[in-house]
């Protein structure tokens, strides 16, 4: 790749750089709604293709190299259109159902708030979807959150190792990100079962 081609690619991935203290919020988040994801799924209040929906969404905000490429693969395997999943990477909504517009607009907020939604959003996305809906949104956005936060550097890492290093990035950076991780996972357990133990809100404003 040429340098006009990486510094274009640049421009449409890597939008965000998360600390790692904004990674540990996404991590416990994530592991702490994960449940409410998988029961919305299960009881078939939330389909593959809307949480798909959602996490590319995300993604789009975010910029992360890695997990744009693994949702499309899936979201490409699930029967998604090619240029829906296009659209969806580019901020356009021209062919989302109408009963999912609003729970993406609120992913792409949450996003673009690095996990800092206004209360009148989320009361608008309790009120539309009911709560158990609402909290399965809130644990798809939260896993691809967490998801992006480390994906970003662990992009960034890749292509500098490929010979392509993002300006915005530096290998200290990418470093001390990825082995954050080791750390940080068994202290966002132990975070959330407190958490659940003190009986906390999911969400706080």
């Amino acid at each position: 790749m040429n340098e006009k081609g990486a510094e274009q690619m640049e421009q449409v991935l890597y939008k965000k750089k998360f600390t790692v203290k904004e990674f540990y919020n996404a991590l416990y988040k994530g592991i702490w709604t994960f449940k409410f994801l998988k029961k919305s799924k299960k009881s078939g209040q939330l389909s593959e293709q809307f949480v798909k929906r959602i996490m590319l969404a995300v993604t789009e905000v975010n910029g992360c190299e890695v997990c744009s490429y693994a949702h499309t693969k899936t979201a490409l395997e699930m029967g998604m259109e090619e240029k829906e999943i296009q659209q969806l990477l580019t901020g356009v909504m021209n062919d989302i159902p109408a009963d999912e517009i609003k729970a993406i607009l609120f992913a792409q907020h949450y996003a673009d708030t690095k996990g800092d939604p206004t209360k009148e959003s989320w009361d608008e996305i309790f009120s539309v979807y009911g709560e158990q809906t609402a909290l399965g949104i809130l644990g798809a956005i939260r896993m691809i959150m967490l998801g992006n936060s480390y994906g970003i550097a662990l992009s960034a890492y890749k292509s500098r190792m490929k010979g392509v290093p993002i300006k915005k990035s530096s290998l200290f950076y990418e470093i001390r990100m990825l082995l954050s991780l080791i750390p940080l996972f068994p202290a966002a357990i132990i975070h959330v079962i407190i958490l659940r133990l003190l009986k906390r809100p999911v969400i706080e404003f």
